[in-house]
C-alpha cells in the first residue's frame, strides 16, 4: 500500500468509535498468559518490560489508533518520510528533458525520468552524439526523506541495489550517489545490505543467506524503532492497566526520554552514529531493543586523525556531541539519573530535540532558550571583549549560529549538516590543520575487548580504508597464531586478515593446521545474518582456486552456498570451480539458479554463455553474451568470452574489435595484450589461434 493510501486510511479509521478500536487492537493481538498472571507482572515491573525478544512488533498503524496526533505529526518528519515506494509524491527531484549526470571516469551518463508513474533511470553512452550503449533500469523505492537528499533503490526478485545517482535537494541538483564519484561507480550493483536498510527504515523481512534480499520491506521508520515492541503495551491496555505517565512509568512500552542518560543516548547513537559497527559474537543487527545498552549488541569505530577535530561525516551527531563541553560536564548529572524529567538527566538528543516534530519546522530560538536553561538569558557583561559583544549583538544572541555551525560533511557531496560539536567558534587557519590517521576509538564503548578492537580494524581495512594495508598488521595484534589452540579460537579471523593480505599460503598454512575436513565439518557451521562462517568459507575456496587447488577450492565453495545459498557470488564462484573441473552439467545448474534469482547477472550470463559454445551453441552463447554486455559493457570477462566467441566463428577483425577495448578499459590485462598480439598476426589466414 503506498504511503497516501495508507494515510487515508488512517483518516478513516480514526473516525471510528472506541469500541472498535479496542476490536481491531484485538484482532492483531496473539495470545498471551492469563489476566490476573500478567496483571501481576506488569504491576510489579521495575524495568522494561518490551525488550524481551518475545514481545512482538504490532506496526505503526496499531499505535495510531490511540495516539494519533503524534502519528499524524511523526509522519512528516525526516525519520517517518525516510523510506518509501517511488512516487511521485515522495520525490523531491527536479526532472526534465536537460537533467543529465555525466560520470566523467568511467564516460557513462545519466538521465532520470518518468514513464507514467513509475521511475526510471536510463545510463547512456556516447560516442561523439552517437548513443552507442543504452540501458533502462526501473526504480522501485526512493531512500531519504527529501531534507537532505532522495536516493534510489531497484529491485530484482527480492534483492535490493542502489541506483547510481541521488538528488541533493539543498543545492536542487542531480549527481552520482555518495561513494560512487571518483571512478568508483558501482552503477546498479550496490548490494543495499541488513545495516543499511535496519537504519534507513523499519525493521525488514531479512532472507537469511543472503546479503540483499527481503522478502518484505516497510515504507519508513515507524514508532517500535525508538519505544520498542508494542504487543505487550497493547495487551496491557486491553486488559485496563493504565498509567498515569506524568506520575509514573509505564514499563510496558520503552519512553526514550525517561531512560537514564546513557540508555538514551544509545536510542539515539543505535543509527545516528555511523562508523564501523562492529557486532558481538551471536549478535545481529536485528538485536538492540530501546532500553537496552548498544554496547552489549555492537561496538562502533571510529578513525582517529590528528588535525580533524573540524571535520565531520554525516551521521556522526552523536561522535560529535560526546566530544562537547556541554554533554560532558552533563554526565556527573545525568549518567545515573532516574528522573522523570528530561532536562535533569544530562544533556542527550531529546533535550533539544522532540523526536516526533519534523526539524525544519523548528526554529533556532526554540534551541537557543535550552542553551540558555544553562547558560543564561544576559547580555554581554562589561568584561566581555569587544569582540565577543560585536559578534553577539551581530547574531542577536543566536548561539548554536556559532557554536553548533552548518557544514558540509565528509561522505555526502551537496549536503549541509548542523555540527554537533558545541564549542567555541574554530577559527579558518585552525581547520586547515594537516590529517594525520592514528587510531581507531570505539565511540560507544571505553572498553571494547581485544577481539572486538581487532574485528575493528579488519572491517575497517575491508569496508572504508583498502589503502591502509598496515591496519590488517594492527588487527594481526589481536589475534595470535603460535599454537594450534589459539589458531582454532581465532580461525576466522586469521583467515579474513590473510585473505586481504593475499597471504594466500598463510591462509592454508592455518586451514592445514585445522585439517580441511574439520574445518568443514567442525568450525564452519553457523548460519546468520552476517554470514561469517560462509564468507570465511568462501575465502578458504579463493586461495586454494588461486593456487589451483580446484578439488579443495570446490569444497569449500560447496560449503559456502549450503550456509549463504542467496549469495550469488558464492554460487558463481561454485560454478566456476565445476567448469573447470570439466562438470559442466552441474555448473549449468548452478548459473540457471542464479539466473533465477537475479537475470541480470552478468558473471552468471558470461559463464552460462561459455558453456554453450563448448557444447557448440554459438549462438546461444553469443546470446548470453549479448546480454551480459547490455547490462555492463565494461565487464572484462564479457568482452574476453566475446573476443573467444569471433576467434571460435574465425572473425578475427571483430575479435580485434573487442580485444582493444579490453586493452583500453584495463592497460594492465596482460592475457588480452598477447591474445591481440596473436590475433593480429593472425588476420587474414585460415590456421587457427
Amino acid at each position: 500500500m503506498n504511503s497516501k493510501a495508507f494515510r487515508i486510511r488512517i483518516l478513516f479509521i480514526g473516525c471510528l468509535s472506541t469500541l472498535v478500536v479496542l476490536s481491531v487492537i484485538r484482532c492483531h493481538t496473539p495470545a498471551k498468559p492469563q489476566k490476573a498472571t500478567l496483571l501481576s507482572i506488569l504491576d510489579t515491573a521495575r524495568h522494561y518490560l518490551n525488550i524481551n525478544d518475545t514481545v512482538k512488533y504490532v506496526g505503526a498503524h496499531t499505535c495510531m489508533l490511540c495516539h494519533q496526533d503524534i502519528f499524524n505529526s511523526f509522519i512528516h518528519t525526516g525519520m517517518g518520510e525516510s523510506f518509501d515506494v517511488a512516487s511521485k509524491t515522495k520525490s523531491s527531484a527536479k526532472f526534465g528533458p536537460h537533467v543529465v549526470v555525466h560520470d566523467t571516469a568511467k564516460d557513462f551518463y545519466y538521465h532520470p525520468f518518468w514513464k507514467k508513474d513509475s521511475l526510471y533511470v536510463l545510463e547512456f553512452r556516447l560516442h561523439g552524439k552517437d548513443t552507442i550503449y543504452r540501458r533502462e533500469q526501473q526504480v522501485n523505492y526512493i531512500i531519504g526523506s527529501g531534507q537532505h537528499t532522495n536516493s534510489h533503490i531497484y529491485r530484482i526478485n527480492g534483492y535490493l541495489y542502489q541506483a547510481p545517482i541521488t538528488f541533493y535537494t539543498q543545492e536542487g541538483k542531480w549527481d552520482l550517489a555518495p561513494g560512487f564519484s571518483d571512478g568508483f561507480n558501482a552503477r546498479f550493483s550496490r548490494e543495499v545490505g541488513l545495516e543499511c536498510m535496519n537504519c534507513h527504515n523499519s525493521y525488514p523481512q531479512f532472507v537469511k543467506g543472503s546479503i540483499n534480499k527481503y522478502s518484505e520491506v516497510p515504507n519508513g521508520i515507524a514508532c517500535e524503532r525508538c519505544h520498542g515492541a508494542g504487543g505487550l503495551h497493547v495487551e496491557a491496555v486491553q486488559l485496563g492497566h493504565l498509567v498515569d505517565t506524568t506520575k509514573a512509568i509505564d514499563y510496558t512500552i520503552v519512553n526514550p526520554a525517561k531512560l537514564p542518560m546513557d540508555l538514551q543516548v544509545d536510542v539515539c547513537q543505535r543509527c545516528h552514529l555511523q562508523g564501523n559497527a562492529v557486532l558481538k559474537p551471536g549478535k545481529s543487527f536485528y538485536d538492540f531493543r530501546p532500553g537496552m545498552k548498544l554496547s552489549d549488541i555492537e561496538d562502533v569505530f571510529m578513525p582517529k586523525y590528528e588535525g580533524m577535530e573540524n571535520e565531520y561525516i554525516m551521521a556522526s551527531h552523536i561522535a560529535r556531541l560526546k566530544m562537547s563541553q556541554c554533554y560532558l560536564q552533563s554526565l556527573s548529572n545525568g549518567e545515573n539519573s532516574k528522573s522523570l524529567k528530561p532536562y535533569k538527566a544530562g544533556l542527550t538528543c531529546v533535550t533539544c530535540h522532540d523526536p516526533h516534530v519534523d526539524v525544519r519546522s523548528v526554529n533556532d530560538n526554540s534551541f537557543n532558550t535550552i542553551c540558555q536553561n544553562c547558560h543564561g538569558g544576559a547580555k554581554p557583561s562589561i568584561h566581555a571583549c569587544t569582540e565577543q559583544m560585536a559578534v553577539r549583538e551581530k547574531v542577536n544572541d543566536n548561539c548554536v549560529s556559532c557554536h553548533m555551525p552548518k557544514g558540509h560533511t565528509l561522505d555526502i557531496p551537496h549536503v549541509i549538516t548542523t555540527d554537533h560539536f558545541i564549542r567555541i567558534p574554530v577559527k579558518n587557519k585552525e581547520k586547515e590543520e594537516v590529517k594525520k590517521f592514528i587510531t581507531l576509538y570505539d565511540v560507544n564503548n571505553p572498553h571494547p575487548s581485544p577481539y572486538t578492537i581487532g574485528r575493528a580494524f579488519i572491517q575497517q581495512f575491508a569496508s572504508f580504508q583498502s589503502d591502509r594495508p598496515l591496519l590488517l598488521d594492527s588487527a594481526k595484534h589481536y589475534f595470535p597464531d603460535n599454537s594450534p589452540a589459539e589458531i582454532k579460537k581465532n580461525f576466522s579471523s586469521l583467515v579474513d586478515i590473510s585473505f586481504y593480505k593475499n597471504d594466500y599460503s598463510k591462509l592454508l598454512y592455518y586451514v592445514g593446521i585445522m585439517g580441511p575436513v574439520y574445518v568443514l565439518d567442525s568450525i564452519l557451521t553457523h548460519e546468520d545474518y552476517s554470514n561469517a562462517d560462509a564468507w570465511s568459507a568462501y575465502r578458504i575456496g579463493e586461495a586454494y582456486y588461486q593456487t589451483n587447488d580446484l578439488n579443495n577450492a570446490y569444497s569449500f565453495y560447496k560449503k559456502a552456498t549450503e550456509l549463504a545459498p542467496y549469495v550469488l557470488e558464492f554460487q558463481n564462484k561454485l560454478g566456476v570451480a565445476l567448469a573447470t573441473t570439466n562438470k559442466g552439467d552441474e555448473a549449468e545448474k548452478v548459473y540457471d539458479f542464479i539466473l533465477s534469482q537475479n537475470p541480470e547477472f552478468v558473471s552468471a550470463l558470461t559463464n552460462k554463455g561459455y558453456l554453450e559454445l563448448t557444447k557448440g551453441n554459438a549462438e546461444a552463447a553469443k546470446q548470453y553474451y549479448d546480454k551480459a554486455l547490455s547490462y555492463n559493457p565494461d565487464d572484462r570477462q564479457a568482452l574476453m568470452n566475446m573476443a573467444g566467441w569471433y576467434i571460435f566463428e574465425k572473425q578475427y577483425g571483430k575479435t580485434e574489435e573487442y580485444l582493444k577495448e579490453v586493452v583500453k578499459k584495463y592497460p594492465d590485462d596482460t592475457q588480452a595484450k598477447d591474445l591481440l598480439k596473436r590475433v593480429q598476426l593472425m588476420e587474414g589466414s585460415d590456421k587457427p589461434l
